[in-house]
Order: structure tokens, then C-alpha cells, then sequence
């Protein structure tokens, strides 16, 4: 599924309380191997701009169309060389080498056991399949080795430290001369592109790369979905030119649209700030017969405020609410992202299953129910948390979360804490301390009885320190990164340390702020 409304929130991960083998030491993630060593020093380039405090949290297009050292007929030259040439196959492994000792067999029955558990983390996994002796790889049949990679590529949030663990995988798979899925080198595609918050030119290179590897390397055929996450990449980096070409190379190949690509195109016209294009993308959908459904709607929404006109939003959104109210007996979508994830998914099928049968896709319309979701809420609550600044209005939209059941998620804090960073500290404001202090108390709250989406994570950090710093003084805001750090046990030192350095002028007792106290 397309990541629409990226935001720079880390990944989420969860794991068993009872039953878990204990811990293993993580293995230190290769620098120069393969894939990793292509798109290594793009990473290192980038930490520092993936660090950056985001004032949406959503993509937004950075530089010009002539950032980006390519053409037409380069990206026509690297299509057709693949379809005329001859395709590259590697041999697969007939026979898997047998652990050797008793801690190989230990450590392969531990891996599978970790790796069939559905609420074990990404880290879990990885760290667990790097006890292997070198070529770890071998040691994984067929299906084990797709399901590895397979759970390495399924995350809320995609992150700097995902990439790595996923990358390093395809590397060794790469190394043993062993073919990867269409499917598989799509979520490379997806990372190398979409693993900080803002896409950049280099992050557009880097996927490129991959493209050109999974094609004219190892022979494999772009379908639908790669040509989605290709068109995403470029669209959230403002390559709106080599967006064209990619939708013109899916056309020169007969690559039909799925219910993604009509979403995408939607999502594309809104960054270009193009209400007229947002409203025909949105109509070409309903005329192609894909189903409308709140990720749908979400992105007209987000679209729209991005083209001027918040109005029209709102008015989608009341729409929403009514005909949730006129639809009695049906509940409203999960707001679990696995979940949302799987319904969407399964209505791509649908689509796909059902497009020249227009009847079945009208009565699976009609079973939709278009309620708000966490997106929703979220898409509003930014929106005036970094225009309007109205926060009676935000009061009133998580008034809205509560009645309909929707429970607070950790992004939806973060915003809250943006905007009294932005809005607070100043005379005559409605973001007063005695507010935030308010929020914070609910933020604790909901952190000691552990409810599901809120997490100590990076920009939660950074977030309350700013918010705090801004309405209370820096005092009040060292007392709280005091008890922050004492509840952020997951953190590691590189995450602690990027926190540290964003937020050097509030913590650094030298700092030129501090000494101007």
C-alpha cells in the first residue's frame, strides 16, 4: 500500500510479553555490501535532512525538476534495454546446508520460532536471522526466506534503520545468487525511495537504481506496483516531469491502473497544488469502477487543503459524517494499520478481479462505509495546527475522535505538541502552559496504561521538549526530558543522540540561548 501521509514518526514495533527466547546481541549492519553499498552514502547524506524537525509531517516536493540528472530517453533507454535484451536467470539452490553444531541448530529453530510469531519486531527477526554463520541465506528454504523478507518489508512507518535490515537481507540473497520476486524488489524500490520523511533527488536516484538492477540485471518484469511506487517516489520529490514519463512508460508497456494507481493520481495533482486535476482524477476513479473508501477519501481531503481550499475539505468531511450516520449497523474500519492495510488490499483485489464486471463493483460500493478514521483526523488536526492555529477548532475535531470511538494515537499527540511549540508562549493565545500541562498529563496517562499507537518515540520527544520550552521556559523543559528519558527505554544511543543534537539549544548548557538566560 502506498504511503500517502508519510509522517517523520519512527517505526512502531511490538512483541510478546510472556514466552519470548532471550535476547541476542544485534549484529552491526553491513556499510559496503551490494544494494546498501549503492545507496549507503545517499542514507548518510540524508540522515541529517530525515532529522530535520518537519513542520506537516506529511511529503512534501523539494527542489526543481533540473535537480535530477535525467531525461526521457534515458529512462526510455533503461525500459526498452530490458525488454530486447536477454533476461538474466539465476540458478535457485537445490539442496540448504545442514547447521553444523548445536548453537546453529539452536539459533535456526529460534529464528523460525521468532519469525512465526505475527507480534514479533522487524529487530526481533533480523537480529535473530544474523546468528547465522555466513552465507546466512542458504540456511532458509524457499517459502522462509520469502516470509523473511516479506515481514521485514510490512511497517507502519518506514524508517532509516528498516531499510538497512531490509537492504542487508536482499544483499545476501543477491550474494548467493538467488532470485528475488517482483514483489520483493518492489519493496526495495519502496525503501531506498520512501525512507525519510522528505522525499529527495538522491532518494529518487537511488530507487532508479534498483529499477534498473531488478530490470535489467535480474530480468524482471515491472508490473503495476512498481510502476506505483516509482510514480510515488517522484510525485513526493516534485519530479512531476519524470512522474509523466513513468505514467508514459506504463502506458508504452500496457500496464493497467490498479485502485492505487488511480489514489496516486489524486495525491499527484494535490501537490501540484491542481484542484481541477485533484476533482478529474477523483471522477477517472469512479469511472474506472474502483471502489471509493476512506483512504479514498483521505486523499481528496489532504489533496484539496494543499490546492487552497480547505473549505471543500470540510465539506467532504461533513459528508462523511453524514452518511455514516445514514448507514446504521455498519462499524467503522479498524484503526489498526495492519488491518487498513489488509482492507485496502483486499479491495485492490476486488478491482483488479471485477473491473469489466460493473454490477459486482457496485454492490461492493455500496457495502462501503465511509466513516473518518485516524487519517482523517489527523489530515484536519495538522492542517490547523500549522495554518490556522485554531485550537478550539483541533478541541473540537478530538471531541469528534471520541465520540465516534477512535482511539488516540501517538501522531495525534505530536501534532498537539507542534502546535503549542508554534502557537504557544505568547500573549493573548489559547495555547497557554496550563493547557499544555493538560495534554501532557494525557500523554502520560495513556503511555502508563499502555494504549495501542502511543509510543515513546523520536518526534514524541522532540515535540513535548519544544512544546514545553516554548509555553514554560526551559526549566520546566529539562524536567521533563528528565522523566522522558527515564521512560524511553527502547530508544538506542544513535536515536538518544540525534534527539540531543535537534534539541542541542534547549539541553546544552552552553549553548548561546542558555547563557542568554
Amino acid at each position: 500500500m502506498l504511503d500517502y501521509y508519510d509522517e517523520p514518526y519512527d517505526e512502531i514495533t511490538s512483541s510478546t510479553a510472556h514466552g519470548k527466547p532471550p535476547p541476542i546481541p544485534p549484529r552491526v549492519l553491513p556499510e559496503n555490501e551490494g544494494v546498501l553499498n549503492n545507496i549507503h552514502s545517499t542514507v548518510e547524506s540524508n540522515d541529517a535532512g530525515g532529522q530535520q524537525l518537519e513542520s506537516s509531517g506529511e511529503a512534501i516536493p523539494s527542489g526543481g525538476e533540473d535537480s535530477i540528472d535525467r531525461n526521457e530517453s534515458d529512462l526510455t533507454h533503461l525500459a526498452t534495454r530490458t525488454n530486447d535484451g536477454p533476461m538474466v536467470h539465476h540458478p535457485a539452490k537445490n539442496s540448504l546446508p545442514k547447521p553444523q553444531t548445536v548453537e546453529d541448530r539452536y539459533n535456526l529453530k529460534r529464528f523460525y520460532w521468532i519469525l512465526g510469531d505475527p507480534q514479533s519486531s522487524h529487530e526481533q527477526i533480523y537480529n535473530a536471522y544474523n546468528q547465522f554463520p555466513s552465507p546466512r541465506i542458504e540456511f532458509l528454504s524457499n517459502r522462509k526466506r520469502h516470509d523473511l523478507l516479506h515481514r521485514l518489508s510490512v511497517i507502519e512507518i518506514k524508517s532509516k534503520k528498516a531499510m538497512l535490515r531490509y537492504l542487508s537481507v536482499v544483499d545476501d540473497v543477491q550474494a548467493a545468487s538467488i532470485p528475488l520476486k517482483n514483489s520483493e524488489w518492489s519493496s526495495a524500490i519502496a525503501y531506498a525511495g520512501r525512507c525519510f520523511a522528505r522525499v529527495e533527488a538522491s532518494q529518487v536516484e537511488s530507487a532508479l537504481h534498483i529499477w534498473k538492477d531488478m530490470e535489467q540485471e535480474a530480468g524482471v518484469r515491472s508490473g503495476t506496483t512498481t510502476f506505483n511506487i516509482l510514480f510515488d517516489i517522484a510525485t513526493k520529490a516534485g519530479k512531476y516531469v519524470l512522474a509523466e514519463m513513468i505514467l508514459k512508460e506504463m502506458n508504452v508497456r500496457k500496464v493497467e491502473y490498479d485502485q492505487f494507481s488511480y489514489v496516486g493520481f489524486i495525491y499527484y495533482h494535490g501537490l501540484k497544488g491542481d484542484a481541477t486535476g485533484v476533482r478529474k482524477a477523483y471522477r477517472d476513479l469512479v469511472e474506472a469502477g474502483a471502489i471509493v473508501d476512506t483512504t479514498v477519501m483521505n486523499c481528496v481531503m489532504v489533496s484539496l487543503i494543499r490546492c487552497g481550499e480547505p473549505s471543500a475539505a470540510e465539506q467532504v468531511y461533513e459528508r462523511m459524517k453524514r452518511m455514516l450516520q445514514e448507514k446504521t449497523g455498519h462499524t467503522i474500519p479498524s484503526s489498526d494499520w495492519r488491518e487498513a492495510r489488509k482492507a485496502s488490499r483486499e479491495l485492490d483485489k476486488a478491482f483488479r478481479s471485477m473491473r469489466h464486471d460493473r454490477q459486482q463493483l457496485d454492490r461492493l460500493q455500496a457495502e462501503q462505509c465511509l466513516a473518518p478514521n485516524i487519517r482523517t483526523f489527523s489530515i484536519f488536526i495538522d492542517y490547523h495546527v500549522h495554518i490556522t492555529g485554531e485550537l478550539r477548532r483541533i478541541a473540537a475535531l478530538l471531541y469528534e475522535m471520541q465520540h465516534l470511538e477512535i482511539p488516540m494515537n501517538g501522531r495525534i499527540f505530536v501534532k498537539v505538541f507542534q502546535g503549542f511549540a508554534r502557537h504557544g508562549g505568547v500573549k493573548y493565545t489559547s495555547w497557554t502552559n496550563q493547557r499544555l500541562e493538560t495534554v501532557w498529563e494525557a500523554l502520560v496517562q495513556a503511555l502508563d496504561e499502555g494504549v495501542e499507537g502511543v509510543y515513546m518515540m523520536k518526534w514524541m520527544v522532540i515535540w513535548v521538549i519544544r512544546a514545553f520550552a516554548r509555553c514554560c521556559g526551559r526549566a520546566r523543559a529539562l524536567q521533563i526530558w528528565e522523566e522522558l528519558r527515564s521512560r524511553w527505554k527502547a530508544a538506542d544511543d544513535e536515536e538518544k543522540g540525534t534527539v540531543e543534537h535537534i534539541l542541542r539549544d534547549v539541553l546544552d548548557e552552553n549553548s548561546p540561548e542558555r547563557r542568554g538566560e
